[in-house]
């Protein structure tokens, strides 16, 4: 126990919970923390418990005897102070800097629960909220020279606060967080680190105008999601504007024989029919209600059911007791509840429960018997059903009629590589590229400009925007002006290897709430969220 060096041992017992040292200090005097000044007047004496590192794994507990001397120096603020002793307490502390340093580490490692179970199994108790605790009242590493910066603006309350996060990009690690998401903010930080060399942001104009104020030396690299995006905007209002091209696809021709019905068929053709009410023989393999068999039965059931369920509601409604209560004590809904509670009589309910006539009870013997005897064909069994008296259609419904895909499907289809598109989108993409010329010149325009970003090659850029302009899509011919606007940047975006995404990604994981922003950081989050007029402490 190299620490324990300034101490002197005066007993050690051991028990169930682990090891008890009792101690007291060597020294005979001591420095005043805040004259450094050595004083040997003691003022008073008490014990602290101060937690220690593990001994053969048993947990540690220093019941060390301290001093409170009187300061000596008549000019010092402090007239009173407690002794410290070198390597093995710290004001306040109940724990040594050895054990906190471990505590510590393990929170680094595994945060919360699974570090507080580690810890128990080392034999350093310790909950999880203390774990999360000690590493939120550790220091922030620093920052150091930032090279390449991220930016990036979030909602800390939507509609109200917003503020601007900095990342360095070679971390990937916030290193501030400014208020709003105006350009006079960001200008004046970027003023205050001319060491940047490269800044990755959004299209966003008011951060384009501070880099320019703030970092003239830098440079501005446009983030090419983003690029994508408004490439994907300006796509699909041109599918808009060419809807009309879209061709309907076509019904597939079906007769009798695609649906198997066989209007001709004779029952005697199939096999012998039983009558209605034989006996069914065999081991049946469809499970059938026993009071499906019986349908005057099943109604007696409904009608008595339905009568006694009446009566008690209307009983707890006369009690004065609501849905709620009602719905509980008879385990029904509170929808039914209200139903029979609304209800004139048990006869409204039965009549309405009653009013649909179940065509198929009467036949469930006879579909059992000819399932088991090996027809399963659905429109045959409703062609032989009708020659014994059912009263139903044996016409299959219409085939639906197809519908043209959707605006953003063919967006997708065109923005997507050919390689990820199955077989019939592919085919339905080659008909809509066929019938609107300006659909297949816009496809192409895609996949140039996706070659682009994929091999980042920038320089490409000015040729891409000429073969733009030389066909009529107006809405390509949009994103074309703002990409000229934002010339620099983007052709940088499509150049350089920096991109803003790890920046976004600290954003959309909700940064503001988890433990991956800096301390110092996430108060000051706390204070852009609460306006400084209208704070208050709780």
């Amino acid at each position: 126990m190299p620490h324990w060096t300034e101490v002197m041992v005066q007993r050690v017992e051991q028990n169930a919970s682990g090891v008890q040292v009792w101690a007291r200090a060597k020294a005979s005097t001591v420095a005043c923390p805040g004259c450094d000044r050595t004083s040997a007047r003691v003022h008073s004496r008490y014990d602290r418990r101060i937690a220690d590192a593990v001994i053969v794994g048993r947990p540690v507990v220093l019941r060390l005897q301290v001093r409170r001397l009187f300061c000596t120096n008549g000019a010092c603020p402090k007239r009173t102070f407690a002794e410290q002793v070198p390597g093995l307490t710290t004001p306040y502390a109940r724990r040594s800097p050895v054990l906190r340093g471990m505590v510590e580490s393990i929170g680094l490692a595994l945060a919360g629960r699974a570090g507080a179970r580690l810890a128990r199994k080392l034999g350093l108790p310790v909950s999880r909220d203390t774990l999360v605790r000690l590493v939120r009242a550790l220091a922030d590493p620093p920052v150091g020279t930032v090279t390449v910066l991220g930016v990036d603006d979030f909602a800390v309350k939507r509609g109200q606060n917003y503020a601007t996060i900095l990342l360095d990009m070679t971390t990937h690690r916030p290193i501030d967080v400014l208020p709003g998401r105006d350009a006079d903010t960001l200008a004046d930080w970027l003023a205050r680190h001319p060491e940047i060399t490269v800044i990755t942001r959004d299209r966003s104009g008011s951060y384009a105008e501070a880099a320019s104020r703030g970092a003239p030396q830098a440079t501005q690299c446009a983030d090419r999601w983003h690029l994508w995006k408004n490439l994907g905007d300006a796509v699909e209002k041109t599918v808009i504007a060419h809807r009309g091209c879209i061709p309907e696809p076509e019904v597939a021709a079906t007769n009798s024989e695609d649906t198997g019905v066989t209007n001709d068929i004779e029952p005697t053709n199939a096999v012998e029919l039983a009558p209605l009410d034989a006996p069914v023989t065999g081991t049946p393999t469809l499970a059938v209600p026993a009071e499906a068999a019986n349908p005057d039965d099943r109604h007696v059931l409904l009608r008595t059911r339905t009568e006694e369920r009446y009566a008690a509601v209307q009983q707890l409604r006369a009690q004065g007791k609501g849905m709620r209560t009602i719905a509980a004590e008879l385990d029904i809904d509170r929808k039914t509840a209200r139903r029979f509670s609304q209800a004139a009589s048990a006869e409204d309910i039965i009549a309405k429960a009653t009013s649909r006539v179940m065509l198929l009870d009467a036949f469930i013997p006879y579909l059992l018997q000819r399932w088991h005897a090996g027809c399963t064909d659905i429109p045959t069994l409703t062609t032989e059903l009708q020659h014994v008296g059912y009263r139903g259609s044996a016409t299959p419904p219409p085939p639906a009629k197809p519908t043209p895909p959707k605006i953003r499907t063919v967006v997708s289809w065109i923005m997507r590589h050919p390689d990820n598109l199955s077989t019939n989108d592919d085919t339905q993409l080659q008909q809509i590229l066929a019938c609107c010329p300006e659909l297949a010149a816009t496809r192409r325009h895609v996949s140039a400009f996706a070659i682009m970003i994929r091999d980042l090659r920038g320089d490409h850029l000015a040729d891409w925007m000429d073969h733009v302009h030389a066909d009529n899509l107006p809405a390509l011919h949009s994103f074309v002006t703002g990409v000229r606007h934002d010339l620099a940047a983007v052709t940088a975006g499509l150049t350089l290897p920096w991109n803003n995404g790890p920046t976004e990604g600290t954003v959309s994981s909700g940064f503001d709430r988890a433990v991956s922003l800096p301390n110092a950081l996430s108060e000051k989050v706390r204070s852009i969220s609460t306006p400084s007029n209208c704070r208050t402490v709780f």
